[in-house]
């Protein structure tokens, strides 16, 4: 089941994502954000919506942090890359991407001239769905991304990048509401709706996956080359 869209898509599928989600939150299985919150976070500064997530509360993830993994990188970038949740490594230094997973995403930016470093028109910005490590790394749960959802969305609004890089299924399904897999999301442009304009969304695996899987490395450089060339004709436009 998908997670619920953070923007609005075309076709039926986000109605579709939205019913069922309602369904959850009408049986209790997912509190739904209150609207008052989502509006107040909406309006954050960079620094007030990095103090936000720093004392958020929200969910029990709260619980067994060390402390929340915001983001790295430009906040002006044309670039944006958003991963699924943090991890060990993450939890301990508070940044997101590092240890193995890490190291091999900065091999792939540092190939097409680009790094997290800085804040030129090569660099980019690095966030994550959830803000907070779930126990033992298991996977996101429906409500504790739907908790977050603000804040990414948030995250998003004030880069507005030129496009989106979704690594992993948890974050494709959070940021598109969608329920499809890797393989079928892979080899396109998603656009989403972002303060009233078309952003592009490529969709590609997870490093840490990749580090488990090397025979879908080569797959997932050509998403990052779709990405430039999609960068590229937005450019253009």
């Amino acid at each position: 089941m998908g997670l619920g869209p953070i923007y609005a898509l075309r076709g039926s599928a986000p109605i579709q994502q939205a019913e069922e989600r309602a369904e959850l939150e009408t049986s209790g299985a997912i509190r739904p954000v209150p609207s008052d919150r989502a509006a107040m976070i909406g309006k954050l500064s960079w620094d007030a919506l990095r103090a936000e997530v720093a004392a958020c509360r929200a969910c029990t993830l709260c619980e067994r942090r060390k402390q929340t993994v915001f983001g790295v990188g430009n906040t002006n970038a044309s670039w944006m890359l958003i991963g699924e949740a943090p991890g060990s490594e993450e939890d301990q230094r508070g940044e997101p991407f590092v240890g193995q997973a890490g190291r091999l995403l900065n091999n792939m930016l540092q190939s097409l001239g680009m790094s997290r470093e800085g804040q030129t028109d090569k660099s980019v910005y690095i966030a994550n769905a959830l803000k907070c490590r779930p126990p033992g790394n298991r996977n996101p749960q429906p409500e504790e991304i739907a908790r977050c959802e603000p804040f990414l969305r948030r995250q998003v609004e004030l880069v507005n990048p030129a496009v989106i890089v979704v690594m992993g299924r948890f974050a494709a399904q959070s940021l598109l509401g969608s329920d499809a897999s890797i393989a079928s999301l892979r080899g396109k442009a998603h656009p989403i709706s972002v303060a009233r304009r078309k952003i592009p969304v490529i969709v590609t695996y997870h490093p840490a996956y990749l580090l488990r899987n090397l025979a879908d490395k080569a797959k997932a450089w050509a998403d990052l080359c779709l990405a430039h060339t999609t960068h590229r004709e937005a450019d253009k436009n």
